[in-house]
């Protein structure tokens, strides 16, 4: 193993929560804080090690049937957002909702809302509301809601061909998505519609998870050895890794610093850690100091 003295190690400047995670945490931490008792719906951040430091300040984690019994609660909305019915549940049971969805999906949400009402009023058997998406994911069940369940996913390009190109389309794409796939699509669309059909588009890729593609492919490229730090459920991060992987193939996912693998410093110079949107920068900063105790 090459002499840690002379091991360069960077951390990824680009790498950490993005904006939407940011803000809810900082919400949480604020209520927790005046010691509110504070109730989450669902994990705040895919990653198991953030949601333990919040769960020791006293957040506590429910899921949609625990909030079903709840009644004069607070509760937390994270970054994701919500369908319209845990907005009329809360309400049912006098719930204080602090709402923590992210902007860019809020904004989709309305878009994607607006737009189901405006088929509706046409003739809705001829349009389709696409999304292109993770099926079951946290942040698509939100947008499905908006359209009272009518909206159509497709979680792979491959997926495309289930459309009706006889009848209208319109495109979404969860904000994480890929810029790439969701091009692909759109261009399949493009060639398959009938000229009798609308098909319209929006671009509602979130341009913080985006742009980390081109910047994070960069970044392999410049190490030896990449760490990326990320809980194995960020969808998020299983983009991100593999674009490290297609860059660097000496790539490793790893949850935490006790995965660190001594062996894969032999040989090495520099050491690259990075991580996804949901990977906060203490962890990153852990497996840094993990390196340099070796």
């Amino acid at each position: 193993m090459g002499n840690s003295r002379n091991l360069q190690i960077e951390i990824d400047s680009g790498s950490g929560f993005c904006f939407g995670v940011t803000t809810a945490i900082q919400k949480a931490e604020e209520e927790l804080a005046k010691g509110t008792k504070l109730y989450c719906l669902g994990d705040i951040v895919h990653n198991g090690m953030e949601c333990e430091r919040l769960r020791d300040m006293g957040l506590i984690t429910i899921n949609h049937d625990e909030m079903r019994q709840l009644h004069h609660a607070k509760v937390l909305l994270r970054a994701h957002g919500e369908p319209p019915e845990t907005y009329e549940l809360a309400e049912r049971n006098n719930i204080d909702i602090i709402d923590a969805t992210c902007p860019v999906v809020l904004q989709l949400q309305k878009r994607i809302k607006r737009q189901y009402g405006t088929n509706s009023h046409e003739s809705s058997d001829n349009s389709q509301i696409v999304i292109f998406g993770k099926k079951g994911h946290a942040e698509v069940l939100g947008l499905v809601g908006q359209t009272l369940g009518h909206a159509i996913v497709i979680e792979h390009f491959d997926d495309v061909r289930q459309l009706d190109f006889q009848r209208d389309i319109y495109l979404y794409s969860q904000t994480t998505k890929s810029l790439d796939e969701f091009h692909r699509i759109i261009e399949y669309i493009q060639k398959h519609i009938s000229p009798d059909a609308i098909f319209r588009s929006f671009d509602t890729i979130c341009r913080s998870v985006a742009n980390r593609m081109p910047s994070i492919s960069r970044f392999a490229s410049l190490h030896d050895l990449i760490l990326f730090v990320c809980g194995r459920k960020s969808s998020n991060g299983k983009v991100l890794f593999n674009e490290c992987l297609r860059v660097n193939p000496n790539a490793h996912l790893i949850e935490g610093p006790e995965e660190i693998d001594q062996n894969w410093l032999t040989d090495i110079h520099s050491v690259g850690i990075c991580g996804a949107t949901s990977t906060p920068k203490w962890l990153m900063e852990q497996c840094r100091d993990a390196l340099l105790q070796m």
